[in-house]
């Protein structure tokens, strides 16, 4: 018996240092390892997407009937082809209204609107008018900005033209009063202030 016994314990001895020699004796006598994999995260940098913001509506519609904005064709014109219903659109009829003379009509389509929205429209009709302006013929555009300054009284450089279309028709005491407030709402020491302060000196 105890030869036996024996022989068993060799056995397993032997069996033990083979698997230890081999790197075997973790697999026979505890579980498999746990494998892990490590990843790292992956960060996807997606740029937000891009959007081009649409013409507004008024302006596109303007930008189609500019060029029957004058006085001949603009009431027939406007009502083939009326603006869009909107704040936008109005402020672009507005503003064929004005580049066409017809200051008064531009002044109802204003003064219909929200308070808080006739500024804006007056900033419109000063766009509209501006290139005239900048070119030399305050005249033709006098109207046009004091009708800007109606809505929005310190809009600065509707105050000069304003001013300069009236000290060139010879209107001097209204001219005084527009340049006299441009100076003050101007602030600064350029050619607009210089060629208004000329004005004033003229008149005074």
């Amino acid at each position: 018996m105890f030869d036996k016994l024996e022989r068993s314990e060799i056995v397993l001895i032997a069996a033990v240092s083979f698997f230890s020699l081999t790197g075997l004796a973790g697999l026979a006598f505890n579980d498999p390892p746990e494998t892990r994999v490590a990843i790292d995260p992956v960060v996807v940098s997606q740029a937000p997407p891009t959007s081009v913001d649409p013409v507004p509506e008024g302006a596109s519609w303007f930008e189609s009937v500019r060029q029957h904005c004058n006085a001949v064709e603009v009431d027939t014109y406007l009502g083939w082809q009326p603006a869009p219903p909107s704040p936008d659109g109005d402020m672009h009829k507005a503003a064929c209204y004005a580049l066409a003379g017809r200051i008064d009509q531009a002044r109802g389509v204003i003064a219909g609107m929200p308070p808080g929205l006739r500024s804006q429209a007056a900033g419109v009709v000063f766009q509209v008018g501006h290139p005239a302006a900048d070119a030399g013929d305050d005249v033709a555009a006098g109207a046009l900005m004091e009708l800007v300054v109606e809505f929005w009284p310190n809009h600065y450089m509707a105050l000069y033209h304003a001013g300069a279309a009236r000290f060139e028709r010879g209107d001097y005491e209204v001219a005084e009063g527009y340049l006299i407030r441009f100076l003050a709402e101007y602030g600064l020491d350029d050619g607009w202030a210089r060629n208004a302060r000329s004005m004033l000196e003229k008149i005074g």
